[in-house]
């Protein structure tokens, strides 16, 4: 449960963050890591268009400079953008100076105020120097779509398990993702719709 769904001390390690949105909405925000690229953004974004939902791409800076016709499509469609560093790096294996100018450097390609770091994880350092300017967004529930002992219906599951007011769900735009999300993903959506969530872009 502590990888699905954060535990308490865990959010207070970071207590700016945004982690959960209002929890007395019957409202959802779903999130999507590591893209963009051509093998499973498309199929996200005709997923979305197909059930009329907005949703958040967390976006690695470097795979939005190769492929920046599906950032622009991303943007076209009327979803929000979010800053996942520029190569997908971790806070702790960096310096502050290296990990701040990774964000920066993503976002000369991404112009955006939402930040998440990979992993979830980051110094504190880091942390605070990156919440001066931008929003730092975490998550409620991770569906672990990327993990090769999970099925499409494990993800389906995890989403049942977990989802709540307010929950920000966090898929992957990945590889690793795309085979179970083509099955998970419109599921997922319809479960969610079939117990009155509404799908909502942080502003």
């Amino acid at each position: 449960m502590i990888i699905e769904q954060p535990a308490i001390w865990l959010r207070w390690l970071y207590p700016r963050a945004t982690w959960r949105m209002n929890r007395h909405e019957r409202s959802v925000y779903l999130t999507f890591d590591d893209g963009p690229i051509p093998e499973a953004t498309p199929f996200i974004l005709d997923t979305l268009r197909h059930y009329g939902i907005k949703a958040t791409f967390f976006m690695v800076g470097d795979n939005a400079r190769k492929y920046p016709e599906l950032l622009q499509r991303v943007i076209d469609e009327g979803h929000r953008v979010g800053n996942h560093t520029h190569n997908h790096i971790s806070g702790f294996r960096h310096s502050i100076h290296q990990y701040c100018y990774n964000v920066e450097k993503a976002n000369a390609y991404l112009h955006t105020d939402l930040v998440r770091p990979p992993h979830g994880w980051m110094r504190w350092e880091q942390y605070a120097i990156l919440g001066r300017k931008y929003r730092i967004v975490m998550w409620d529930l991770v569906t672990r779509d990327y993990s090769k002992w999970m099925t499409a219906e494990d993800v389906l599951a995890n989403v049942k398990r977990y989802a709540r007011n307010g929950s920000i769900i966090t898929f992957h735009d990945s590889l690793k993702s795309i085979d179970k999300l083509k099955t998970a993903l419109p599921a997922s959506i319809e479960w969610l719709r079939e117990q009155g969530y509404e799908f909502k872009v942080f502003e």
